[in-house]
């Protein structure tokens, strides 16, 4: 899980890979909720370390929040589901695996703590991570959709547990709450 201490890197990993992707300008709206996503407890936040940069010493390299409701977002119905929000991996490190590693092991996070059912909104523009959440199960739930502010419609998936997920890749998995 991400310490309180990491959560300034984390919000940097998160904004570096929503602007080199061309998801969000550096001065966008959103910048700073994606940056403080987890900051104050609800939710848990982890991280993914490794050298898999050309850093060769151990950092964070990606990360990935667990929002139960009721503190999650607009997509989320009831108690038994939670939101899966800022997938973020740093630009030097994608393609690597990390984000599926992070997304494996918040299924499984999900499932022990009692989650029946995630959410996640994604961009439309967002065909790499839309393609894996679907590799991975998740199906559209488009009457979930929505528009959070004008010109942007957030495309809704979910995924029931029912049981084991798959493992991931060998990179050190930390999850909980900031």
């Amino acid at each position: 899980m991400a310490s309180q201490a990491e959560m300034a890197e984390v919000g940097d990993i998160r904004i570096a890979a929503y602007v080199h992707d061309g998801f969000i300008s550096a001065d966008s709206g959103y910048a700073p909720t994606l940056r403080e996503l987890g900051a104050d407890g609800h939710g848990e936040v982890l991280v993914a370390t490794g050298s898999g940069t050309r850093d060769p010493a151990e950092r964070i390299v990606g990360t990935i929040m667990l929002q139960p409701w009721p503190h999650a977002g607009e997509v989320v119905a009831g108690p038994e589901e939670a939101e899966i929000r800022a997938l973020a991996v740093r630009p030097e490190a994608q393609g690597q695996g990390v984000g599926r590693m992070l997304l494996r092991h918040l299924l499984r996070r999900a499932t022990e703590l009692g989650i029946r059912h995630l959410v996640l909104c994604s961009e439309t523009g967002m065909r790499v991570a839309q393609r894996m959440y679907q590799q991975e199960g998740f199906v559209r739930l488009p009457e979930r959709d929505w528009t959070p502010a004008p010109g942007t419609r957030l495309l809704v998936y979910g995924l029931r547990l029912n049981g084991p997920n798959p493992r991931g890749p060998d990179l050190d998995y930390r999850g909980g709450h900031p």
